[in-house]
């Protein structure tokens, strides 16, 4: 008589080990051809004791080693627990639109230009600066969200002007209508975030001569500080309804004016006291004890502007220590953009990638 063979059906093994998490169960499918000319009741016996044996020794096998992979992964944590090694996140670096004008006319791109040119240089995103654009019209809007998607690019940040520092209420008023109105383009491009700044008391009508003055300027005659702290947070304030609805978080850079200093910057953010307005950090814009000051605007920076100044700057060059202002931020945790200003004379040509390759070196974007 032939021999035939036992046909024993499908079981599934669960490894169910404490304090590790197995995603799927194994099936295993195992067909024994066993000979068995007689078969007797003791050879059946003995059979099945085989299959059994072979199936503990197989679940015990498994179970080891899903035990020692997951022990690999897992660290122990201070008092008993454990918990997964925190995964290191680099910056990603952006460039602002500024970077390929710097208010020259013979470099004023348009916006969709430097879109290109950011993913030829290989960066992860663009910063768009307001006074570049040309047309606000939702069409152009969409066409440039568009552009940066299909290029891989992110529209990471919005830059923009305001100018609070007025006794007239008028004045005020038109530059809170006009931040909402920046901040309802920033929705419709998709981007996240947008520089706001808290404008000047205007008596050095030249720029130029005001950074020749290191930004300082006196007050307006009659006024005093703390009224134009006061005119800026009220202002502000009036934004951020507008703000929180569009999803756009503001952050306040130091540029001039009343956030000429850390110490200005987080007197009005932390007398709003909102997630809504943030900080931008500017790594150009301090002339005494920088990196005293970055450290105390660190813990609300939501995004960073790194100038760099290859060819000598337009206005003035600092040396920016940017291995001391990367540590700064890794020690407030912050993993947001990076996104580079250039403003210096050499062309951007040379200067922008150049500028890439210091600021991913730096950050590890």
């Amino acid at each position: 008589m032939p021999a035939q063979g036992l046909r024993f059906p499908p079981f599934r093994l669960n490894l169910n080990l404490p304090g590790v998490k197995i995603r799927q169960s194994f099936i295993f499918v195992q067909r024994f051809a066993l000979p068995v000319p007689q078969a007797s009741s003791s050879q059946f016996s003995r059979n099945k004791q085989m299959m059994i044996n072979r199936r503990e020794w197989l679940s015990g096998t498994l179970a080891a080693g899903a035990a020692a992979s997951a022990a690999r992964q897992i660290t122990p944590a201070a008092g008993g627990g454990s918990t997964m090694a925190p995964a290191v996140r680099r910056n990603r670096i952006a460039v602002s639109t500024y970077s390929f004008w710097r208010y020259r006319d013979e470099t004023k791109l348009p916006i969709e230009k430097c879109i290109d040119l950011a993913a030829e240089m290989g960066f992860d995103g663009v910063e768009i600066l307001h006074r570049q654009m040309t047309d606000e019209s939702p069409g152009t809007l969409q066409k440039l969200k568009r552009q940066a998607f299909l290029l891989g690019l992110d529209l990471c940040g919005f830059s923009t002007h305001q100018g609070f520092v007025s006794p007239d209420p008028d004045v005020r008023q038109k530059n809170i209508n006009d931040t909402i109105h920046q901040i309802e383009l920033a929705y419709q491009m998709g981007i996240p975030t947008m520089r706001v700044n808290t404008g000047r008391w205007g008596t050095i009508p030249d720029f130029n001569e005001l950074m020749a003055n290191k930004g300082i300027e006196p007050k307006l005659e009659g006024y005093s500080e703390d009224e134009g702290f006061a005119w800026v947070i009220s202002s502000l304030e009036k934004c951020l309804p507008t703000a929180e609805k569009c999803g756009v978080t503001l952050g306040l850079e130091n540029h001039w004016g009343l956030g000429r200093t850390a110490e200005g910057v987080m007197r009005i953010v932390g007398a709003i006291d909102s997630p809504w307005l943030q900080v931008t950090l500017d790594t150009g814009n301090f002339f005494e004890n920088p990196l005293e000051q970055f450290r105390r605007m660190a813990p609300k920076t939501v995004y960073v502007q790194a100038k760099t100044y290859f060819g000598g700057g337009t206005w003035y060059t600092l040396d920016i220590d940017y291995p001391a202002i990367a540590a700064i931020l890794r020690e407030h945790r912050f993993t947001g953009y990076i996104s580079l200003e250039f403003e210096g004379q050499e062309d951007f040509q040379t200067a922008v990638p150049k500028s890439l390759e210091l600021l991913r070196a730096t950050f590890g974007g």
